[in-house]
């Protein structure tokens, strides 16, 4: 069965994610380094990681398997839960593949480094109504394709 990771830290559609996962009855990890709020769902496991730049993202990978799906905004993350063969979607509703993570990384990278020289000073644009819906519409697309290939 399928089973859900949620990089927890600074996600916006956990909520969402809990939701989705609990009519189609899969379990979720909410890993995190601290700040999550308890949930009484035994479908639901909150993960908290010690403080780190990469524990959350060491935990998902070190657990995450073929068929899972993570939910994420990070980019590195992204690459190495893909190299497992689990699928990987951005809480806009982007999903990762393949042969989109390479241009991602390149982007993310060139970013960084505008960001750095001064060039680029704004961040991503504002969380919205549309990305959230976009979500929902990824989300369910991957549970979906992950009973039709018979995952896990």
């Amino acid at each position: 069965m399928t089973e859900i990771y949620i990089d927890a830290d600074a996600c916006p559609v956990k909520e969402e994610t809990l939701k989705v996962a609990a009519r189609h009855g899969l379990m979720v990890h909410m890993v995190s380094d601290g700040g999550i709020r308890p949930d009484a769902n035994p479908k639901v496991r909150i993960v908290v990681v010690s403080q780190g730049a990469d524990a959350a993202d060491d935990w998902i990978v070190e657990h995450i398997e073929p068929g899972d799906i993570a939910i994420t905004n990070d980019i590195p993350l992204a690459d190495r839960i893909l190299k497992k063969g689990a699928g990987a979607i951005r809480p806009n509703g982007q999903a990762f593949s393949e042969d989109s993570i390479g241009m991602a990384l390149a982007t993310r990278n060139l970013m960084a480094d505008l960001r750095e020289s001064g060039a680029v000073t704004g961040g991503p644009a504002p969380f919205s109504k549309q990305d959230r819906s976009r979500f929902l519409q990824a989300l369910e697309t991957a549970i979906q394709a992950g009973h039709q290939n018979g995952s896990k």
